[in-house]
């Protein structure tokens, strides 16, 4: 993923909501969100290092990562992908595998993590070192940068994930689509700067990306209830921003009868 905004047990239904796009370059092949045949998760998946980006499980656990932005930093290591794959189907809750992963995470490429279960939600990060923090109840966002770093099509995702707790959201996501396919650059004064130059600082400031060779490949909504049930809607879009479909399912307590 490379947009994150979420909100932590600040919603009378959903312990988590969780809204994100995942840009990457159109050629490298991916497989739609679905239950996976090999492994207890549900998820889109990468059919290059076989990990995921986003992943839910019937047990209610979810787990996002995203690289970091930083064109000095060589992509050496364990592929990033892994990461959420090896959380969703271990035993270990949140709180100890956050502890476990930092004696490894130096291992993988430069990445950020957030992991969620029934009673605590992580972040997790190696550059510039290995660090983890729990995370706090409230409203979030992560990018290609650190926890909570303030890009503004950070902020502007928080912001509308906000108002849709406000306005009482409860499983109509529209609002929430449509920022995640909010096509607006920001103004130069507040692009960050992160090595790549700044036409290509102005390319990937908006929530959604339109491109030929890279752009948004899916827009994703999370919401996991406090009984563990909960939905994952996926929108898919090919070169120049095509839209390819939509799948959604709901796992947990809300799972279609098996």
């Amino acid at each position: 993923m490379c947009l994150i905004a979420f909100a932590w047990n600040t919603h009378p239904r959903w312990r988590l909501l969780l809204a994100g796009n995942r840009d990457e370059f159109h050629a490298r092949p991916s497989a739609a969100l679905a239950r996976w045949d090999d492994a207890p998760i549900v998820g889109g998946r990468d059919l290059e290092a076989g990990g995921t980006w986003l992943g839910v499980t019937d047990g209610g656990r979810c787990c996002v990562v995203t690289n970091v932005r930083d064109p000095r930093d060589p992509q050496l290591g364990t592929s990033r992908g892994l990461l959420a794959t090896d959380y969703l189907v271990g035993e270990a809750d949140a709180a100890a595998h956050a502890q476990r992963l930092l004696r490894a995470a130096a291992d993988y490429r430069p990445f950020n993590l957030l992991t969620f279960d029934a009673r605590a939600a992580f972040y997790l990060g190696n550059r510039p070192d290995p660090r983890a923090q729990a995370v706090t109840s409230g409203v979030h966002g992560l990018s290609n940068a650190d926890f909570n770093t303030p890009w503004p099509k950070t902020r502007a995702l928080m912001q509308r994930l906000q108002q849709w707790i406000d306005e009482a959201g409860d499983e109509d996501f529209a609002l929430l689509f449509e920022a995640l396919a909010d096509e607006r650059q920001a103004p130069d004064a507040q692009l960050p700067d992160t090595g790549v130059g700044l036409e290509r600082e102005r390319l990937l400031s908006p929530a959604f990306i339109r491109g030929e060779q890279y752009g948004t490949r899916a827009s994703t909504v999370v919401a996991i209830g406090h009984d563990g049930g909960g939905v994952i809607v996926e929108r898919r879009f090919g070169p120049g921003g095509r839209f390819h479909g939509e799948t959604m399912l709901r796992f947990g307590a809300l799972a279609p009868h098996r």
